[in-house]
């Protein structure tokens, strides 16, 4: 049996995924794992019994990621379940900035008393007059899932688009457009692209990227959009930018005092995942990570940990082992299981920094003596398991 919380609102589709082995409570201290969204961690006391926490969505800046590595407590996202709906609100980021929308509803309210409207609206309408985003250069920095739904989409609207990541994924680069334009140095985005798009996570290496050196090398009808995390750009130089009339809009998905109401910002209150699919797609998907871990042991789309999965578990046991990635922990454990005369019918071990990760199916049970041998080995830090639990 377990017990999961949510510390936010999650939707029913993904909670109605947990069998009957699972129960919930309201307090994480009394959880195996936890689902979140928003609600910050850092501060937050975790139990000794939680396992895993899953983020129904991309970001995990709320969660804090070295503390629950240390406690053994592995971290989920939700990579690409909410990529959709983010990707419409760029794409309608694009069009507002593009064209004066948000400034023509406002004059209609305004004037929504006068009985001749209609007529005014042709004689003003010139005021709210912008251009096409069809033939327009697009800079996409960050060709993970919602990149390339980005750069993608944008190629059909016909605009010309340039796309820049130099980790990018196998899969991502299947998924991408043939005509996206791959760049090998994100300065020529900034000096050539009418509008400029960041999806990156957000990294000591990628706070404030967008900087006023970058904003400098930008056209002065350039047009930035920030959907991923407000901290990746340098708001108070964009801010200045604007004033000074070096760039055109900045669209933001992430309201705060340094752009809300400042001259040329158009600011949305973090919508970009709020959609009834985005919050149902992420639900699904954490608690699917949270199940294949504590049932099957594997660890599929982790944020501190490294990905290892060997699929479900048909032998009698599988032990799973988090340790410090140092050198002698395979050869210790193996050596302890067959000195207790455990089989080991298969192994897989993912190395992440200073963390790794040890999966191993075993032919006969593990016995709590042979367990605790285990967990007395340096550098040991934490443990799941299927059949048998360690």
């Amino acid at each position: 049996m377990y017990n999961y919380t949510c510390l936010n609102p999650i939707a029913g589709v993904g909670l109605n995924l947990f069998s009957d082995d699972y129960s919930k409570v309201e307090d994480i201290k009394d959880a195996d794992a936890a689902l979140v969204r928003s609600a910050a961690m850092h501060d937050m006391e975790l139990g000794d019994n939680v396992l895993a926490v899953a983020r129904a969505g991309a970001g995990v800046n709320n969660i804090p990621l070295d503390k629950c590595a240390e406690k053994g407590i592995v971290v989920f996202n939700t990579p690409g379940a909410n990529a959709n709906g983010v990707k419409e609100l760029v794409i309608a980021g694009m069009l507002y900035a593009s064209r004066d929308i948000v400034g023509g509803i406002d004059w209609c309210l305004a004037n929504q008393s006068d009985e001749n409207i209609a007529k005014v609206a042709e004689k003003q309408k010139k005021n709210f007059a912008g251009t096409e985003i069809s033939g327009k250069k697009l800079g996409v920095i960050g060709l993970g899932a919602i990149g390339v739904l980005v750069a993608n989409a944008a190629e059909h609207l016909g605009m010309e688009v340039y796309g820049y990541d130099p980790y990018i994924s196998v899969n991502a680069a299947w998924n991408l457009s043939g005509k996206v334009k791959h760049i090998s140095n994100v300065e020529d985005i900034y000096k050539e692209c009418d509008f400029i798009t960041i999806h990156v996570p957000l990294l000591d290496s990628t706070k404030k990227m967008i900087s006023a050196d970058a904003i400098a090398m930008m056209k002065p009808t350039a047009i930035i959009l920030n959907f991923a995390r407000d901290l990746l750009v340098d708001e108070e130089a964009v801010v200045d930018a604007l004033a000074a009339g070096k760039i055109k809009k900045y669209v933001s998905d992430f309201p705060n005092t340094t752009t809300v109401g400042a001259k040329g910002c158009i600011v949305t209150p973090h919508l970009g995942a709020s959609t009834a699919e985005s919050e149902d797609n992420c639900a699904i998907m954490a608690v699917r990570e949270i199940r294949d871990y504590l049932e099957n042991g594997n660890i599929v789309h982790s944020v501190n940990f490294p990905d290892c999965s060997m699929g479900g578990c048909s032998a009698a046991g599988r032990i799973g082992i988090l340790h410090k990635n140092v050198k002698g922990m395979i050869g210790q454990i193996t050596t302890i299981l067959g000195s207790d005369d455990v089989n080991v019918s298969d192994l897989m071990n993912k190395g992440k920094g200073e963390y790794a990760y040890s999966l191993l199916d075993v032919d006969s049970p593990v016995s709590d003596a042979t367990a605790d041998k285990i967990k007395a080995i340096d550098g040991e830090i934490g443990r799941a398991s299927c059949r048998e639990r360690v």
